[in-house]
């Protein structure tokens, strides 16, 4: 075979594969927005806002709405969902704000957090969305994204998280804060801060802080800027209504091979309740009242759907599916 036959059947398998490439692409183009736009898998009505007392989430039914906050009434978790407009990764509200953290698709990806409701502000995230809360009274809230990595399972994560208030005024990345463990300064490179769940104060909060392959709870203080170790081993806190108690992640696992299950620590007695071994459980548990607990768990069969999962907090029944192709549950009483 002389050159010059060798750079025609080179460009020749060359053009093949490239037709071959843009084919498939477009065939999985094509069936992307074929199931974008298709009918929902579950019953929805399309609103403009939500009213009463319920839940809201981010809907993971395929479908038009995949994606889109979506709520159901407290008295009927299982009926007919409210659907808005509103395109979220991870979703929380109170009676008078919600906090979305959303990816924006385009030729460069980005990220963003967005407060609506009675007042807004949005602002610019460094990477993947991960967690996001608001205060009881809606006067502060909080975010983490992902620097670096997509998940807390991930070697090398690290995260920014940032609280600020509803009106505007931010604290900063609370990585900043001076972290005491056990009464000693920890200034490693590698710490991390997530997870926030607020006091009813509007100066104290609880959040994870990780350094060296170990994690504590620790009481952080928006005044002092401080964070001040309370527990080892708590990720992803969350406070009960009546402030006596944590549910968190426990890691049964290593710090690069997580096992996460669901727990609850008291905070007077620090003795600590396993309330789920089911499955390892990824989220932030939100508290439906003082006796139960809420968490999103994916669906092992299909990617990107996932449920809304109920536990009593004392551990005395196994968990349940509450709101089926749900994620990131906020409770909501006006």
């Amino acid at each position: 075979m002389t050159p010059r036959q060798r750079i025609l059947l080179l460009t020749a398998i060359s053009v093949v594969a490239l037709i071959v490439v843009v084919a498939f692409g477009g065939v999985a183009y094509l069936q992307s927005q074929a199931e974008r736009n298709a009918p929902s898998a579950v019953a929805v009505t399309p609103v403009t806002s939500f009213a009463g007392a319920r839940i809201e989430f981010r809907n993971t039914a395929f479908g038009a709405d995949f994606g889109r906050v979506a709520s159901v009434s407290l008295d009927d978790p299982a009926g007919e969902r409210s659907v808005s407009r509103q395109v979220c990764d991870r979703v929380y509200s109170t009676s008078k704000l919600t906090m979305c953290l959303k990816t924006d698709a385009g030729i460069v990806t980005t990220w963003s957090a967005l407060q609506t409701g009675s007042q807004e502000q949005n602002w610019s995230l460094p990477g993947v969305p991960s967690r996001t809360r608001i205060s009881a009274d809606s006067q502060l809230v909080a975010e983490t994204s992902f620097v670096t990595g997509v998940s807390y399972a991930a070697v090398g994560f690290a995260t920014e998280t940032i609280i600020a208030t509803a009106a505007g005024e931010s604290y900063g990345n609370i990585e900043r804060f001076t972290l005491l463990v056990d009464g000693v300064q920890m200034t490693a490179a590698d710490r991390n801060i997530w997870g926030v769940t607020f006091t009813d104060d509007d100066r104290h909060f609880y959040a994870t802080a990780a350094t060296g392959g170990s994690t504590w709870l620790v009481r952080g203080d928006l005044v002092d800027r401080t964070l001040t170790s309370v527990h080892d081993d708590v990720e992803c806190p969350s406070l009960s209504p009546d402030g006596t108690r944590i549910a968190f992640k426990k890691n049964g696992g290593s710090f690069s091979a997580p096992d996460w299950h669901i727990a609850v620590l008291d905070l007077q007695t620090m003795s600590e309740t396993v309330v789920s071994d089911k499955h390892s459980v990824d989220d932030q548990v939100e508290w439906l009242d003082d006796s139960t607990l809420l968490y999103g768990l994916p669906r092992a069969d299909v990617v990107g759907d996932s449920d809304i999962w109920s536990v009593p907090a004392d551990g005395s029944a196994p968990p349940t599916v509450l709101i089926q192709h749900a994620w990131s549950p906020s409770v909501v009483r006006p």
